[in-house]
């Protein structure tokens, strides 16, 4: 698998996985910003309106009729988070045969030429994505487990880039109107970066060409490269905070969040992922014999560890933070940390062999700088080694405990 990465025009960076391991090729083309929370609604928005048509296909069957003399291509919306920067834009599905020039021209006009009316985005195709994406808000707010870990990010991190930034409001999803929206996406293309990946079969010089003749005209003004993550090292109070919220019905969620400590100094990615696999991020993690069947994920940019499961009130936080304490001191077992390093190697082998993962796992790569590709990242956590693990452990802070149930609001 080769890589390479190279700036297309001032603030375009075109980063190209070559690999022959399937013949599917994906494209994503995301515009990066600072999550905020003035704009998390309108970033989340853009992508399906200019997906709505474009000054020469003005509608979605045009759009589509194109897709298919692309040879059955498929655009989606895209939207990536990497910490505390929004990757938003398209992602694209070629299949074998498809030329890279029209998927690319296709991409261009879809970002910067939409079908406006007097240079503003159509109302009718704002209104309409507007209540589509309420209606996903309130969708996902049935989910309980997802519910509490949205809210556990809303109240940890509340004065933070991240913990504003989650939109959770479909009053607010819905409330946007096109004037606004037409000024975020003028500002967006004027200011930010663009990151464009592509991954699979591909001849690098074929790639910038296109693109560079897709988006020949970008309109650029003053480029804000000041974007990036604020990591905290400690929890916010000397004891952990405890959020309740009630809930009418459904079992009890618990959620609680760590900050990662010193560790994020220098950040080891490859440690920092089998420590998650030991503590209960693989399905067999260390977590699995806890009430409710408790698991653990982790950001990594960002530095936050959140674990969560079904529990009867928040107090069962007790049990999981013991159970990181124990990984501190050393009670993982050679069996165990075996089984967490083949996780993390598995996972990372099998990114290479899906076009879709491989992508996002691009486009993190090209926001964070890590030049690491999934194999050499799989190699480098097969030599993590359990004293790594525990010190990952021992400088983690509970910082907040979220407890969803009960019928009880409370701080």
């Amino acid at each position: 698998m080769d890589y390479r990465r190279d700036e297309l025009m001032p603030g375009v960076y075109l980063s190209v996985l070559s690999t022959d391991r399937f013949r599917l090729r994906t494209m994503g083309v995301a515009l990066l910003s600072q999550m905020e929370g003035a704009t998390a609604y309108m970033d989340a928005l853009l992508p399906h309106v200019l997906l709505r048509g474009t000054v020469s296909r003005p509608d979605r069957e045009a759009v589509a009729r194109r897709l298919e003399e692309l040879g059955g291509a498929s655009v989606r919306p895209l939207a990536l988070r990497v910490g505390e920067v929004r990757a938003s834009g398209f992602r694209a599905s070629l299949p074998e045969g498809c030329r890279a020039g029209g998927a690319a021209e296709l991409l261009g006009e879809l970002l910067c030429a939409p079908n406006t009316r007097g240079g503003l985005l159509l109302p009718d195709y704002v209104n309409s994505e507007g209540e589509a994406l309420a209606g996903r808000i309130r969708e996902a707010k049935k989910d309980g487990a997802r519910l509490a870990l949205c809210r556990l990010i809303e109240r940890m991190c509340a004065f933070e880039p991240l913990g504003e930034s989650v939109p959770a409001d479909p009053d607010a999803a819905g409330a946007i109107r096109y004037r606004r929206l037409t000024r975020r996406w003028q500002e967006l293309l004027s200011a930010c970066p663009i990151e464009i990946c592509c991954c699979g079969p591909a001849s690098y010089g074929e790639l910038r060409d296109a693109f560079l003749a897709a988006l020949a005209g970008l309109p650029r003004g003053e480029l804000c490269f000041d974007i990036g993550t604020d990591v905290r090292m400690n929890s916010v109070e000397a004891a952990p905070r405890v959020f309740r919220e009630g809930a009418e019905e459904g079992p009890g969620r618990l959620a609680m969040g760590w900050r990662l400590g010193e560790c994020m100094e220098e950040p080891d990615p490859a440690a920092l992922r089998v420590f998650n696999a030991a503590y209960g991020g693989a399905p067999s993690g260390r977590l699995s014999g806890l009430p409710g069947g408790f698991s653990s994920c982790l950001d990594e940019v960002k530095g936050l560890l959140i674990a969560m499961g079904s529990a009867d009130g928040p107090d069962s936080a007790a049990g999981a933070d013991a159970a990181l304490k124990g990984l501190a001191g050393g009670s993982i077992t050679g069996a165990e940390i075996d089984a967490a390093r083949e996780y993390c190697a598995g996972a990372l082998r099998r990114t290479q062999e899906d076009p879709e993962r491989l992508l996002d796992y691009c486009l993190r790569m090209a926001v964070t700088g890590a030049e690491l590709s999934p194999d050499e990242l799989a190699e480098l956590c097969g030599r993590v080694t359990p004293g790594s693990v525990a010190d990952i452990a021992a400088g983690a802070e509970l910082d907040a405990v979220y407890f969803l149930g009960g019928g009880e609001t409370e701080d």
